[in-house]
């Protein structure tokens, strides 16, 4: 059996065509119904920091260090772009729609990248665009997986002489990329306010890439952002919603939320609306882009025919398995129109 840390093969002409289809004998051999409710939004955040905790080696393995959808704006990016490629191309389109200038001079944007994963993200914001990058994530073993990464990249760029200073010296726990520096802390985004309350810790960016869905209290958060941004700072989000006449209790939203561990999914209108309510403005959209983000699910499909994937899910129990089946019901949701994604900034 794979562990964590061996590669996963990348999937074959006859994984790639089962993996069209809803079933296959991986997916249906530990299947368990789905839709079971959240008991209370404080169980919910308990099982999203264990599912991470446990699961991050297997995201790194399976997505990369980008923990996201990929974008495919083009036919021909469709039909040519690798899935990192893909996820690049979702941050550079935030980067376009927020309108983020790359540093010059001493005007270093300070970015506050919130629920950040193994840090890609943030990795890339550092030695790309030149940001000082603050990630918060409510996993532990997520913040240990990004410092291990950003001190090889880090260590990668010394060696050829692209880095700013050594990776050997960090400075307030920042390390440095490129013209940027990075770190990572442990931290319940939900907690962000009050932990970045003093006026020199204000950010020009919070920046937060399907990771909202997750909250349960989706108008703190928005009002959290509005706290912690300097004037004329921008909030620049992606995330995942439901459409604005799905049924209730649809089957795939229901189990979407079920397996991805999320509090009830919004409509990109709510977004807006909280967003304007804490006192933000709309800078850009909502731009829907679910049509070029739904390969994602089709390539993962294929990738999770692993068995050691499914082995794993097992082993956790109803939560591993209804996770990996969700991603069935995200590529149903994509395609009957029930399921949506999309892009939006809103400015201090």
């Amino acid at each position: 059996m794979a562990t964590p840390t061996e590669p996963i093969a990348a999937p074959n002409k006859t994984a790639t065509e089962g993996a069209r289809g809803e079933n296959t004998q991986l997916s249906t051999e530990y299947d368990t119904p789905l839709g079971l409710a959240h008991t209370t939004m404080a169980a919910l955040k308990d099982r999203i920091k264990l599912h991470y905790d446990l699961a991050s080696d297997y995201y790194l393995n399976l997505w990369g260090e980008h923990i996201h959808h990929g974008y495919y704006p083009t036919a021909e990016s469709k039909a040519n772009d690798t899935k990192e490629t893909a996820q690049l191309s979702l941050i550079k389109l935030l980067l376009e729609i927020a309108q983020l200038p790359a540093t010059s001079g001493a005007q270093q944007l300070r970015v506050l990248d919130v629920g950040c994963g193994i840090g890609g993200t943030s990795r890339y914001l550092a030695s790309e665009l030149g940001a000082q990058v603050t990630g918060i994530t409510i996993s532990g073993k997520q913040v240990e997986i990004a410092k291990r990464l950003t001190k090889t990249a880090a260590s990668k760029q010394d060696q050829q002489g692209a880095s700013n200073s050594s990776n050997d010296v960090e400075v307030d726990g920042f390390v440095a990329l490129g013209q940027g520096q990075v770190k990572f802390i442990e931290l319940d985004a939900e907690k962000m306010g009050d932990f970045f309350a003093s006026e020199e810790s204000k950010f020009d960016v919070v920046w937060i890439t399907e990771a909202l869905s997750h909250f349960p209290n989706k108008p703190l958060s928005f009002q959290n952002a509005h706290k912690v941004l300097k004037q004329g700072g921008k909030l620049v989000l992606a995330d995942w919603f439901k459409s604005e006449d799905v049924k209730e209790g649809d089957a795939d939203i229901k189990a979407i939320e079920d397996g991805m561990l999320l509090p009830p999914l919004c409509t990109q209108p709510e977004y807006v609306k909280m967003a304007t309510d804490a006192g933000l403005k709309v800078f850009a959209g909502p731009k829907d882009i679910s049509a070029d983000v739904s390969q994602t699910w089709d390539i993962t499909w294929s990738l999770i025919q692993n068995p050691s994937l499914w082995a794993f899910a097992f082993s956790q129990g109803r939560d591993g398995i209804a996770f990996l089946q969700a991603f069935r019901a995200m590529r149903r949701g994509y395609a009957n129109g029930t399921f949506r994604y999309a892009v939006m900034s809103f400015e201090e």
